[in-house]
């Protein structure tokens, strides 16, 4: 993206030599301040000081006290426009706000969602039709198996910019993937910046956390299963999160409120793809197929950051039976519900709503803004029981139309 954003200035008539990139790992800039590479790059093509200029600086993370720096040199060159990227998420986050505020201006990006990765691979126009709809439009699939194929394809690779444009790292992704996950975030970058001095440890609990991604969790019952302190697990998790890895999702009860002594949440990851490139692929039968699906649908959220963090799950007792409900929304104002989904990867919850007696008790409690979803393999339509209406779409069209919308919005 930053060779992008060059080439987009050059195609502006931006000269050439207005424009700076470094990636800041090479070893001939170690030890080399950024004011000085930015006044070498001055002197040496004799720029003006009222110039406008442009300056890229990748991976600043590996300079020391980066945020610091930067700042003094975006008030000390009022005329260059600075960007600053890394994969460090977490400590330029952290130290940007420290030493940024009124300066800096942070861009998060998530990985591909699966109306980008469609694009990518030159699929979206043979597969999806936009139809004009009353308020966002409403997408149809030209072939629903063809969108599902696709749909474990992104599972299984699309979140990951480089596996959808090169075959070699698709065909291999453990070796180009899992690197970039495992060397780079899990034993470089976090340990680093937190000070993790186990960090076998610290990549065995991540391990953990990516097969299981998904699924509800203790602490208590993961500190047991993994042999980890209750206190340690827990700055895992946070430096995990930070580090845009994984994301914690809160329980709600049958009354849609917040517990105040929650023991147990849902981890997911950020990226579903991470989870193919940890332990292999998956495809349309594998058993952790349905919770793949579920992390890509609450994945798509993370383009918007004020619906993901409305997101929550609810979980309670009616009787002897434990009932759930997936997503549940709640409306920043009000802390109502405003909208619900189940995530299915099977038609049988079509035609046997016994399968659907949380989302259905959620939805008779609450009036919720819109009738709630339930996402199946391949069936659609609406249906209505006992005057709750409910509306099935494939789990990869919801996927699609989130994406496609969330994006529609940001822009």
């Amino acid at each position: 993206m930053l060779a992008q954003a060059v080439q987009a200035l050059l195609d502006e008539d931006v000269a050439g030599i207005d424009i700076l990139q470094l990636s800041l790992d090479t070893p001939l800039y170690s030890g080399r301040s950024l004011e000085s590479l930015v006044r070498t790059f001055i002197d040496l093509h004799r720029h003006d000081p009222a110039r406008r200029l442009w300056v890229f600086f990748d991976e600043i993370q590996y300079v020391k006290d980066w945020e610091v720096h930067l700042k003094s040199l975006v008030d000390t060159f009022r005329q260059i426009r600075f960007v600053a990227s890394g994969s460090a998420a977490a400590a330029l986050r952290m130290k940007s706000r420290e030493s940024g505020a009124g300066r800096f201006t942070d861009f998060m990006l998530p990985p591909l969602t699966f109306a980008e990765y469609l694009q990518f691979a030159q699929r979206e126009d043979a597969l999806i039709i936009e139809l004009p709809g009353e308020g966002a439009p409403v997408y149809r699939a030209t072939s629903i198996e063809a969108l599902n194929q696709e749909f474990i394809n992104y599972l299984n690779f699309g979140g990951f910019p480089e596996a959808v444009m090169n075959p070699a790292v698709r065909t291999n992704p453990s070796r180009f993937l899992r690197e970039d996950i495992v060397e780079k975030v899990l034993l470089k970058d976090l340990p680093s910046l937190y000070g993790i001095s186990d960090t076998q440890e610290l990549n065995r609990f991540f391990n953990v956390l990516a097969y299981n991604t998904g699924d509800e969790v203790s602490p208590e019952n993961l500190a047991r299963e993994t042999g980890i302190s209750r206190t340690k697990l827990m700055d895992y998790l946070e430096y995990l999160e930070a580090s845009f890895l994984i994301k914690r999702m809160h329980r709600l009860d049958n009354n849609a409120r917040r517990l105040k002594r929650a023991r147990t949440f849902k981890v997911y990851l950020t990226n579903p793809s991470i989870r193919a490139a940890l332990f292999g692929y998956v495809d349309t039968h594998d058993e952790a197929i349905g919770s793949l699906a579920e992390t890509a649908v609450f994945s798509q959220w993370l383009h918007s950051t004020r619906t993901i963090e409305s997101l929550h799950y609810a979980r309670w007792k009616q009787g002897r039976s434990d009932l759930e409900v997936d997503l549940v929304s709640l409306d920043p104002r009000t802390q109502k519900p405003r909208f619900a989904v189940e995530i299915k990867w099977s038609d049988t919850c079509f035609s046997d709503w016994s399968l659907l007696r949380g989302i259905r008790a959620l939805a008779t409690e609450h009036a919720l803004a819109r009738p709630p979803v339930v996402t199946t393999l391949t069936a659609a339509g609406m249906g209505e029981e006992n005057g709750v209406r409910i509306e099935f779409v494939p789990t990869s069209l919801h996927c699609y139309t989130i994406a496609r919308n969330v994006l529609r919005m940001e822009v």
